[in-house]
């Protein structure tokens, strides 16, 4: 008789709140999406002691094939995927959870160069980037003009670097207005959504697509994601195709990320990613 169809096998790198939750939803219904859990790592080994079965634990991310892995995915911090990134690509699918990490020229290059050379595929998913399928459509049609991304969060919500840090006061802020590309590496944790949106749209990439962050201590236990797409003008220059769309993700408070950011990654890993570098597919198909 026929043993069906091998599992995917897929290896999870990070072991925080996301962490948690895709290793629990592998383990529970991977089997059903012909997907396997490999192994898991985190920067603390620690915390996967009585969580994690002794055998699934991976001390060192190098050594990671001899877990004969077919996807890794990153939901840790951007330095993996800087760090680590392109060895993953040497022997597997890579699915980046932290595309800040992309902002860095250099670390894309390398990535495309890995992906490229490795015969693999690299994913973003789309998290809590909303009408991510859309706006890479107009994007291969050639008609998206403009693209801004504003996320607004609770200042307990941001874990921040340098300047931007000292931001951070009593009351609303605009922390940030301009090309995501400078701000991804002040705000690693908290833009990946604006990265994904850069990914999306590569005639703008992240030099184009305009990111605003924003402070408000009004909003305790929710995020709020506004994306603005321009496309084609029409007969006048002051009469252009616009949708505006308002995400409020509910957020306990001081939470980086959102609740419905959640089961938005375990979609992705079924197979709804924003974009693919390479000729893969996930189970359920890339969109």
């Amino acid at each position: 008789m026929s043993e069906g169809p091998a599992r995917r096998k897929v290896g999870i790198v990070g072991f925080g709140h996301l962490g948690q939750y895709l290793v629990r939803r592998l383990q529970d219904e991977g089997p059903r999406h012909g997907l396997e859990l490999a192994f898991v790592w985190n920067r603390d080994a620690g915390k996967l002691q009585g969580k994690v079965p002794v055998s699934l634990q991976l001390q060192d991310l190098a050594r990671f094939p001899e877990h004969e892995v077919d996807l890794v995915v990153e939901v840790a911090h951007p330095c993996v995927v800087r760090d680590h990134g392109a060895s993953f690509l040497s022997g597997a699918d890579f699915m980046v959870g932290s595309p800040t990490a992309l902002a860095d020229q250099v670390t894309e290059m390398r990535l495309r160069e890995a992906a490229r050379r490795g015969g693999h595929t690299l994913y973003v998913p789309r998290g809590a980037l909303w009408g991510g399928e859309d706006i890479q459509r107009m994007d291969q049609r050639g008609v998206l003009q403009g693209l801004k991304v504003t996320m607004i969060k609770h200042p307990d919500s941001f874990r921040l670097e340098g300047a931007l840090r000292e931001q951070l006061r009593a009351g609303r802020a605009v922390l940030y207005e301009g090309p995501v590309r400078a701000l991804c590496p002040l705000a690693p944790n908290n833009v990946n959504t604006m990265a994904a949106a850069c990914m999306a749209a590569p005639s703008l990439g992240f030099d184009g697509v305009q990111g605003c962050l924003i402070a408000d201590p009004g909003l305790p236990d929710w995020h709020v994601v506004e994306v603005e797409v321009t496309g084609p003008f029409g007969e006048r220059r002051d009469q252009a195709f616009t949708v505006t769309t308002s995400r409020r993700n509910p957020a306990s408070p001081g939470a980086v990320t959102g609740a419905a950011t959640f089961p938005s990654f375990w979609s992705s890993l079924l197979g709804k990613c924003v974009c693919v570098w390479g000729g893969g597919n996930l189970p359920g198909g890339t969109d």
